[in-house]
């Protein structure tokens, strides 16, 4: 038997793979596909205190190797998420975490404070790369202070594991994982979408209506990596490694860069499967190298 359980902050997984905010929906979409509790965990789409519209279409558009999207967190708010999907999905078998948002720090705090009293909701991530509305729409992923003062006051507001969200669009992500540790994160995931854009040379036009967007998919993937082995060897919290995943093989290269954990995310829009096979993939990659736990290879280029 190989032992593929990871804990998190306190969290137990049962195994190292989640599903990426914004990929997945609820979850609930992904239950005509496979059996939920397959996965180590499942990270619903961006939740904001209020709702919220999101930006004007068009706001996806498809790359020679991934995806630009400028959705704008469009979601019903907390209440309408507590009164009508938490019932639904709350006796999911696996780790539920909710992708939290703001334009404030206060915004911030109050999501935290009521996602606390959700007894099946044992954890949040923390997306920091939100526009904070009171310093002229700075983003509180690429400003350090920011960065530190809503990682400080949530982590005070909420009890629970606590994962930030880091932003790919610094200069030293190091730097921005050592400070939201220093203040409280239990862990850190990455990376958050890459700014990029996009040009319809017929139409002469931007193809998103925001003109730029957050790419991902394959494309993101060796940036990704290079900044979780950068995280993993500058922090002593897990690390879960996010940006480009579409097979177990590229789920491997994380763990064995220093991840813990992996999300898979915009592969699960061309095979809806790709969670669970990452999870046999790595479960038989695992059983051929003769390991038995997948500790083994976490960090396993670092040694």
């Amino acid at each position: 038997m190989v032992n593929l359980k990871v804990n998190i902050g306190g969290l137990d997984f049962k195994n190292p793979v989640l599903t990426a905010s914004g990929t997945c929906g609820y979850g609930k979409e992904l239950t005509d596909f496979f059996d939920i509790s397959k996965l180590g965990g499942i990270v619903v789409k961006g939740t904001t205190l209020e709702p919220r519209e999101g930006n004007p279409y068009p706001r996806m558009a498809e790359t020679s190797s991934g995806m630009l999207n400028a959705v704008g967190l469009q979601n019903n708010g907390i209440e309408y998420f507590k009164k009508n999907i938490y019932p639904e999905i709350c006796n999911f078998d696996t780790n539920i975490i909710i992708n939290v948002n703001g334009n404030t720090i206060d915004d911030y705090v109050a999501l935290a404070e009521r996602i606390n009293e959700l007894d099946k909701i044992p954890a949040i991530e923390l997306n920091i790369s939100c526009p904070n509305v009171k310093q002229g729409g700075m983003l509180f992923g690429t400003n350090i202070d920011s960065a530190r003062q809503v990682t400080k006051a949530v982590r005070a507001a909420y009890s629970k594991t606590l994962i930030v969200k880091l932003s790919p669009n610094v200069t030293n992500i190091a730097d921005f994982a050592r400070a939201v540790v220093d203040e409280g994160a239990d862990s850190v995931s990455l990376i958050n979408t890459l700014l990029g854009m996009a040009i319809d040379v017929n139409k002469m036009k931007p193809m998103l209506s925001t003109v730029t967007g957050g790419l991902s998919g394959p494309a993101i993937k060796p940036v990704a990596l290079r900044m979780v082995w950068q995280v993993a060897n500058a922090v002593n919290v897990p690390v879960i490694g996010i940006g480009g995943i579409m097979s177990a093989s590229d789920a491997i290269e994380f763990l064995l860069a220093g991840a813990s954990a992996v999300q898979v995310g915009t592969g699960i829009f061309i095979d809806p499967l790709l969670p669970v096979k990452v999870v046999d993939g790595i479960e038989t990659f695992l059983k051929s190298k003769g390991f038995s736990d997948i500790s083994d290879i976490t960090g396993f280029i670092n040694r």
